[in-house]
């Protein structure tokens, strides 16, 4: 009997554990509709009733004119004018299309900040064998607890059901396979001052994208990256590097300092804890919106919605760092605005952890799974910062691919602009693999030049 017994319950946890991996992956006819009314990439294929959003046609794949690849990037929408501009004087017109953040920064600037709203282009695309893992994720990939399993090579959740499958999209969004960028990143001070931080070269990859990869030899990294400052002088030669893992508990980060001529391991790279690759001003899991551990919120997939959202930010590129980058904000005159729809994903803290920002609400495009613009609430319930990332339509990639990103402090009035490109002689330039120990800290070591 007692045997029996300890048959049934193992027959019951393993019938269980089946029902769960079912409910982690949609079915074989939910994913036949990618590519149908869905695009390869999860969003729906037909545009708005209004024709205000079009529909998807495969994104943007031709040449950008006078564009040269490995240099500085072109427009491909120059000319265009704006359709309309929102301003703090008619914000309330358009208030169901505007985040939180946006709507208070307009009462924060009323005088200084605008957003051009352009006609709106769906340029997100990837390549065929990104589509093609993308058919297999959405069946096989699951979460187990936090950590992802099953999904490799493309986007997890094509279809999500719910907010802790849509933040994992965003993470692991396609960006290529290995790529760098000469950069500059700036803190703007609460009285009015652009502080250069960062002149800097960053070098990433993402090994779940290896095309010649597999599920079955991926080891858990995901994204790389290996920044060394070559400026301001105060920092010139800080190196730092980082490894994420789907396992966030294996997720590694080194810095080499220069005044002590050491590498040491960031005991706590991750959440609220300020990264030395913005000079600490901000935390980890603030860059690029959301980049951090998933494990201390409880994620709820809102909805969708219509929102107006940075796209296609390309113009930007072509003024000077000092002309976009100036006190406050950026200068509103060079950012591009369109009408897409997002999915909104709300982040709440479980009980019983810790964080500075325990509600924050992101937006993710449904085309790219990028989060456009994230807002984040104060221990207080106070609305405290306003966040926002920048793509870029890049053919070579193929894709609209995300780069420079930051955030405004809505109660102090401080900020932060990271990735800046303007002043550089090439434009996120796509590369062959680095090899690991480009990004680890044994690798770090040998790297030190001050």
């Amino acid at each position: 009997m007692q045997s029996r017994t300890r048959y049934q319950i193992i027959a019951f946890a393993a019938s269980l554990a089946c029902s769960w991996s079912a409910m982690a992956a949609v079915s074989a006819e939910e994913a036949a509709r990618l590519g149908n009314e869905l695009t390869p990439l999860g969003a729906e294929k037909a545009g708005n009733k209004e024709g205000t959003i079009p529909a998807w046609t495969g994104g943007f794949s031709g040449k950008i004119a006078g564009e040269k690849e490995g240099g500085r990037r072109g427009d491909p929408f120059k000319g265009e004018k704006p359709l309309y501009s929102v301003t703090a004087k008619n914000m309330a017109q358009h208030a169901d299309k505007l985040t939180d953040g946006v709507k208070a920064l307009f009462k924060k600037y009323p005088d200084s900040y605008r957003i051009d709203v352009y006609p709106t282009h769906r340029t997100a695309m990837a390549p065929q064998w990104v589509y093609d893992n993308i058919k297999k994720n959405a069946t096989r990939a699951k979460m187990n607890g936090d950590i992802l399993e099953g999904g490799y090579g493309a986007i997890p959740f094509p279809i999500p059901k719910n907010g802790l499958e849509a933040i994992w999209n965003h993470k692991l969004a396609w960006r290529g396979e290995a790529w760098e960028a000469d950069l500059n990143q700036y803190q703007l001070t609460s009285d009015g001052k652009v502080v250069l931080t960062t002149d800097g070269l960053i070098r990433q990859r993402m090994p779940y994208y290896f095309k010649d990869g597999s599920l079955e030899n991926f080891e858990g990294y995901f994204w790389e990256v290996n920044l060394t400052n070559s400026g301001p002088p105060i920092r010139a030669g800080e190196m730092i590097v980082g490894r994420q893992n789907l396992d966030e508990n294996k997720s590694q980060s080194y810095v080499y300092l220069t005044g002590q001529r050491r590498v040491r391991k960031l005991p706590n790279a991750c959440c609220d804890t300020p990264t030395p690759a913005t000079a600490g001003v901000m935390s980890f899991d603030e860059l690029s919106v959301f980049s951090g551990t998933t494990s201390r919120f409880n994620w709820k997939l809102v909805g969708k919605k219509e929102m107006l959202i940075p796209y296609n930010n390309n113009r930007i590129l072509q003024v000077k760092d000092s002309e976009l980058v100036q006190p406050r904000h950026l200068n509103p005159d060079h950012l591009r605005w369109e009408l897409h729809r997002v999915w909104v994903v709300e982040a709440t803290l479980k009980d019983g952890e810790r964080h500075q920002a325990p509600r924050s609400v992101y937006y993710l495009d449904e085309d790219t799974w990028v989060a456009t613009l994230g807002d984040r609430w104060d221990a207080n319930g106070q609305l405290w910062k306003s966040m926002w990332l920048l793509n870029y339509v890049m053919p070579d990639a193929p894709g609209t691919v995300q780069q420079t990103f930051g955030f405004y402090d809505l109660i102090s009035g401080n900020g932060y602009v990271a990735n800046v490109l303007n002043d550089k002689d090439f434009h996120h330039r796509f590369t062959k693999r680095w090899p690991t120990n480009l990004f680890t800290g044994q690798g770090l070591a040998s790297q030190g030049v001050r």
